[in-house]
């Protein structure tokens, strides 16, 4: 039996005082962590200061002082082992934070105006780390940039850029008769990237999500050379839905790595098709990227227009949760389950708002958007924020009279659309899945349009932080 001395006043008192340290010790030791291991930091040696919105009228973060003074989003940089200062000013008045997920470090969230935080923290390993508002939508809207912690790491590290860009459309094919057109499309798996920080192993046709757009004339025949690379773990095919026989051309066309075949089509229907890749799990490989168009034109062409563009939507399953940096791995489970992590436009999250991607034209300019789904799951209610669709050729059918004023289209996977609209006004355009909850899945593109105001159509002042 165990022995037990006699419970004192002094003993209790000593007791209850050891408590109460512990717990304020917990607790500034917990806020520490918050704080990004202040607590434990020495004196920073690199300091920075951002404040939100920074009279740009938009949810970003805008650097004050020095070198990043005035930028948005700017990158912070620091060498491994630097104890850095971050100073958040609230200067919008909304409810804002910033979080640096990797490096424990985040201030609370605050809505007083010209307010600031302060998060001291050891940056204690190299890499690239997104700091970004944590509040739901915020990051989506664009209140992210980067800290890049010694050298900035190479492309190979970062994966390989698989967007295809929007403005990769090939000419008009005119008023001609019937040719023979040769393709070549090359089945290849790349580790890409997916998301700042993150990368996946993308299936692909010749290196990009979506495929090239292939455009051809009614009556055309086509020849189609197909070879799967030699460094690819998986057998690959290509279905053409603007093929009229077994498969689409899949029965002709499923290779093992290394392998190649021709095979030829007569385009015989015009419209705007999806082809995919139809070797099992067939949805398997779409997700993973294996979608493009094929535009069948009708005779004589179609009507010419300022701007093409060429758009494709698609659903990306992972193990890892949306926005887990490093590799990720697909997530057979979740595709049969139907719950995607990501969302994307042209193969990334966000891939169609960063600067290389963004589609451009001009007040008084006539756009036209080859919009297609490869899904492989999600149905797509395709809207441009700001504009009325002119025109849709509804399901791609080229041959019927389009729809006119039009808001939002259905487009279903493993089908497209054809969107025409005339440019009023100058701003930015955002391209959407009006199921919006996907934008914060990494659904959006930017269309910039430049001009003159045109205040009979639009006017008034502009509001802070409408994200748009």
């Amino acid at each position: 039996m165990m022995n037990r001395k006699p419970f004192t006043i002094a003993a209790l008192l000593v007791t209850m005082i050891a408590l109460v340290l512990g717990v304020a010790l917990t607790a500034g030791f917990t806020r520490a962590n918050t704080l990004g291991q202040a607590a434990n930091a020495a004196a920073p040696n690199v300091e920075y200061t951002l404040i939100t919105g920074g009279d740009t009228g938009k949810l970003v973060f805008v650097g004050v002082g020095g070198e990043i003074d005035g930028v948005v989003n700017p990158t912070l940089t620091a060498n491994p082992g630097d104890v850095v200062q971050i100073t958040l000013i609230n200067g919008d008045g909304m409810l804002h934070d910033l979080v640096i997920d990797e490096l424990n470090a985040a201030t609370s969230q605050f809505t007083e105006m010209d307010k600031e935080e302060v998060i001291v923290f050891t940056a204690d390993q190299a890499g690239e780390f997104v700091y970004y508002c944590s509040v739901p939508g915020h990051r989506q809207a664009g209140m992210w940039g980067m800290l890049v912690v010694g050298q900035a790491t190479s492309a190979a590290a970062t994966g390989a850029n698989i967007v295809r860009s929007p403005l990769d459309v090939p000419p008009p094919v005119g008023d001609r008769g019937p040719e023979l057109v040769e393709v070549e499309i090359v089945a290849e798996e790349v580790v890409g990237q997916l998301a700042d920080g993150t990368t996946m192993t993308y299936f692909t046709f010749n290196g990009t999500v979506p495929g090239p757009m292939l455009r051809v004339r009614v009556e055309d025949t086509v020849e189609l050379t197909f070879r799967n690379e030699t460094s690819s773990q998986f057998p690959h095919s290509i279905d053409l839905h603007a093929v009229t026989g077994p498969g689409g051309g899949a029965v002709y066309t499923n290779l093992r790595p290394g392998e190649e075949t021709v095979f030829t089509f007569k385009a015989l229907s015009p419209g705007l098709y999806v082809y995919h890749c139809a070797t099992p799990s067939v949805a398997h490989h779409i997700a993973n990227g294996m979608y493009g168009l094929i535009l069948v034109e009708p005779e004589g062409g179609l009507e010419p227009v300022d701007r093409e563009f060429y758009v494709m939507q698609g659903e990306i399953y992972t193990e890892e949760d949306y926005g887990t940096p490093g590799y990720v791995h697909f997530s057979h489970e979740k595709m049969l389950d139907e719950q995607p992590e990501y969302f994307v436009f042209n193969g990334a999250a966000n891939a169609l708002t960063l600067d290389e991607n963004m589609m451009h034209a001009q007040v008084g300019e006539t756009v036209r958007i080859y919009f297609g789904v490869g899904g492989p799951n999600f149905i797509s209610s395709f809207h441009v924020i700001g504009e009325i669709f002119d025109r849709v050729y509804d399901q791609a059918s080229l041959t019927s009279p389009p729809l006119t004023d039009v808001q939002t289209t259905l487009v279903a996977p493993g089908g497209a659309t054809v969107v025409e609209f005339a440019l009023d006004v100058p701003g930015r355009y955002i391209l959407v899945d009006h199921a919006l909850s996907r934008m914060e899945r990494g659904l959006a593109g930017f269309l910039m349009v430049e001009g003159e105001p045109q205040p009979e159509i639009i006017n008034g002042t502009l509001t802070e932080g409408s994200g748009h």
